[in-house]
């Protein structure tokens, strides 16, 4: 293993359903680095992770451990190299915190082949080493949860691997858990020379722990490099949707942000991120094969007006996709209109789902008119040729005052990113540049903020 990079990524694309997850995706990591993998929900971290472990086999590409692939090594191989530190996991039986991490020794011995006095010392060198050994005969429902994390990181431990997975290790933790574990991992590559990657949230904490942050989004690596480098306003903006200031520790030099509020990103910057902006008007789960197909394109899509709790709102927060967003089941709100209106007025082109209709989202189709004749419109058919409509014909109407208006009409999703297509090269030829995009809209976090 001497001479490779711990870990190597070739075009990697992975493909769940019909979505494209990873896309081409290139890492190399050097041995004794600490690498934070961060992204918005659904960018790919986990999936990479998993990757890495060879769950997920790739539709496409490379992945290496220390030089050799993983694909061709078995179980037992791929865990003498690397060990992993899930999101979550369920803990059923209540054996003592010892036992528990003499788990992480099985990979080093046959099957059914004993404990040895040197696999109990490393068990008892993984607790002392994340500050438990006081507590090795405790049972491991007893301790508390940041307890139990720590738990679980001395059972990779005492695995004795050169790399270390972790996926979003500080959920649940309160923070100064959070501190405490990132400094014990950190410790580890800079004592122990291993190799670490975690998946983390927060990018203030990856800025103060690792070596580089790799920032995903969408399954595409948008940057990569020393936390100096990285973090900005722009990146927060761009692959965010979140306006911040930067500042840095006056003691250390690291940077940090200062979340401020939540914004449309410029078109300028989140040109990195895709062709576009395309918006969907949806609602009711209709949106969300359009949403991930046109995402999976590489366009940059943003939706609306959407209900917080609807299966549209969970894909767009999942997908990375810019939302105007109205509180459950509320009929669509002055302000959630507005911001709706933002994000119709900078579309490039905009796609209407086949959505079922109904007092509480009437105002889309109202607020969609007017854009429709300056504005590249589409109209997706219902796939079984039926258009459910709950306001007593308002919202046949409003579709029949769209396709007045010019809105063309399609069979099909892949018939939508086809068209998108066809429109934007025909726009881009007609302005290369495209005007910025107004602050005002929000990501699906919650209910729009005044």
């Amino acid at each position: 293993m001497t001479g490779a990079p711990a870990l190597a990524l070739e075009g990697v694309r992975v493909v769940l359903g019909d979505r494209i997850v990873l896309h081409d995706l290139d890492l190399t990591v050097a041995p004794g680095e600490f690498v934070a993998l961060t992204g918005p929900n659904g960018s790919g971290k986990t999936t990479l992770l998993r990757t890495v472990l060879g769950f997920l086999p790739p539709d496409r590409g490379s992945v290496r451990l220390f030089g050799a692939p993983v694909a061709t090594l078995s179980i037992r191989a791929r865990a003498r190299r690397v060990a992993w530190v899930p999101q979550s996991e369920p803990l059923r039986d209540d054996v003592p915190l010892l036992q528990y991490v003499l788990y992480g020794r099985y990979s080093l011995h046959r099957p059914l082949e004993p404990d040895t006095p040197h696999d109990l010392d490393a068990a008892r060198r993984a607790l002392e080493a994340v500050g438990l050994g006081d507590r090795a005969e405790d049972g491991l429902l007893s301790v508390s949860g940041g307890e139990r994390q720590r738990a679980v990181l001395a059972r990779t431990l005492a695995q004795e691997t050169p790399l270390l997975l972790l996926d979003e290790p500080t959920t649940h933790l309160d923070i100064a858990h959070q501190l405490d574990l990132l400094t014990r991992v950190q410790g580890l590559a800079r004592e122990r020379h291993v190799t670490v990657v975690a998946a983390l949230h927060d990018l203030n904490l990856a800025a103060r722990y690792a070596d580089r942050i790799v920032v995903l989004s969408r399954g595409r690596r948008v940057a990569d490099g020393r936390p100096s480098e990285v973090l900005s306003r722009d990146l927060l903006a761009r692959v965010w949707g979140v306006d911040a200031d930067l500042e840095r520790d006056p003691r250390s030099g690291i940077p940090y942000l200062l979340p401020r509020r939540l914004v449309v990103a410029s078109a300028p910057a989140a040109a990195a991120l895709g062709r576009g902006p395309v918006h969907v008007v949806g609602g009711g789960g209709a949106a969300a094969p359009l949403l991930r197909a046109l995402v999976d394109a590489g366009f940059r899509v943003t939706a609306g007006a959407l209900h917080l709790l609807d299966s549209d709102t969970e894909a767009a927060e999942a997908l990375g996709v810019v939302a105007a967003i109205e509180g459950p089941f509320a009929p669509l709100g002055d302000e959630s209109r507005a911001r709706h209106r933002v994000l119709l007025g900078e579309a490039r082109a905009i796609v209407v789902a086949p959505f079922a209709v109904g007092p509480s989202n009437l105002a889309n189709l109202e607020d969609l008119l007017p854009f429709v004749r300056r504005i590249p419109t589409a109209l997706l058919a219902p796939p079984d040729g039926r258009t459910l409509d709950f306001t007593g014909g308002a919202g046949t109407a409003g579709r029949e005052s769209l396709r007045r208006a010019g809105a063309a009409e399609l069979p099909s999703v892949s018939a939508a990113v086809d068209w998108v297509a066809r429109v934007l090269e025909g726009t881009r030829r007609e302005a290369p540049e495209a005007p910025p995009l107004a602050a005002g809209g929000t990501r699906t976090a919650g209910p729009p903020s005044p």
